[in-house]
């Protein structure tokens, strides 16, 4: 065989392979179709511009496919970038950030303007042939998400005694008004909302919201058929730090309690199992550093992280 029918065969097994991998996904495309997919995405993945490109690209595809894309997308290392080029230390208590009202203004700033704006145009750039466009929003407009001032408690190490934590201004949800979300993913036009977690309190004042708590609530708020949380992380890992797949929400807790889950994750565990126990079907913890991961979660038999359930 010559050099161009080695290339051709090449290219037709190529071409095969496609075409099979796409005959493949038509149950899955069927299963999810005019359903709402949350997604929450974060981590260390996002200042990635490839990676960002290509989870834009991704995104739009499902959009295309008969789904109802939203993005929920959080921006931790840019805030901490800012904070630092202003000579501002960041303090952290369980995961969530201490807010004080400079350090609430510049996360606003990032979080809404800088991080929320380029992956709607990033969406809107992929989807340019087909009119898919992103809209950028954050929890603030039309009072998408309510919240209140977290309150957090530790112990004295000598007293033993809890003591209030003063976090400053970060939020926690306690209630989501979706009726500007399912406006635009219903519309004729091809919309995909990108959310930023930032929320108002009753009183008007602006807190800043851990992602994952405010893209759950938004799940919830939908009645999404997934959740998918992309992390930093493969997914749920066993005492032998083997991938765990498929989790009941009664499994989660266990792994919580009996500290196989540790660290960052037990939010992102918790944040899961108020999903799946207010009504989204299911919620599943993904690496958003693996490229396509979204599509192999949802057209492959196989997963790519941790499925976890209501009992």
């Amino acid at each position: 065989m010559n050099k161009t029918a080695a290339d051709h065969a090449a290219r037709l097994a190529e071409s095969l392979a496609s075409a099979k991998t796409l005959a493949e996904a038509l149950p899955y495309i069927q299963i999810y179709d005019r359903e709402t997919i949350v997604v929450k995405y974060g981590g260390h993945a996002m200042g990635d511009t490839e990676t960002a490109r290509k989870f834009a690209a991704d995104i739009v595809l499902l959009k295309l496919v008969g789904m109802h894309p939203v993005v929920v997308h959080g921006g931790g290392p840019q805030i901490s970038r800012m904070l630092q080029k202003a000579g501002v230390k960041s303090e952290f208590v369980d995961g969530l950030r201490v807010t004080d009202s400079d350090t609430m203004e510049v996360a606003e700033m990032v979080l809404s303007g800088s991080v929320n704006k380029e992956l709607a145009h990033l969406i809107t750039s992929e989807g340019r042939e087909a009119d898919v466009r992103g809209v950028g929003l954050s929890g603030k407009d039309a009072r998408i998400i309510t919240c209140e001032k977290v309150v957090r408690t530790r112990k004295d190490p000598d007293s033993m005694i809890e003591q209030a934590i003063d976090l400053g201004f970060v939020g926690e949800p306690t209630e989501v008004d979706p009726t500007l979300i399912q406006a635009l993913i219903n519309a004729p036009e091809d919309y995909i909302p990108v959310i930023a977690p930032i929320g108002v309190a009753e009183d008007g004042r602006t807190y800043n919201i851990n992602a994952d708590t405010a893209a759950g609530a938004i799940a919830k708020a939908l009645s999404a058929k997934r959740f998918l949380l992309l992390s930093d992380v493969a997914g749920v890992l066993n005492k032998d730090g083997e991938l765990i797949r498929d989790m009941s929400a009664a499994d989660a807790r266990n792994a919580i309690k009996d500290g196989v889950a540790t660290g960052g994750m037990i939010p992102k565990l918790e944040t899961c199992i108020a999903a799946v126990d207010h009504g989204v079907e299911a919620a599943v913890i993904l690496d958003g550093r693996t490229p396509h991961v979204l599509l192999m979660e949802l057209f492959t038999d196989y997963g790519a992280g941790t499925l976890i359930k209501a009992d």
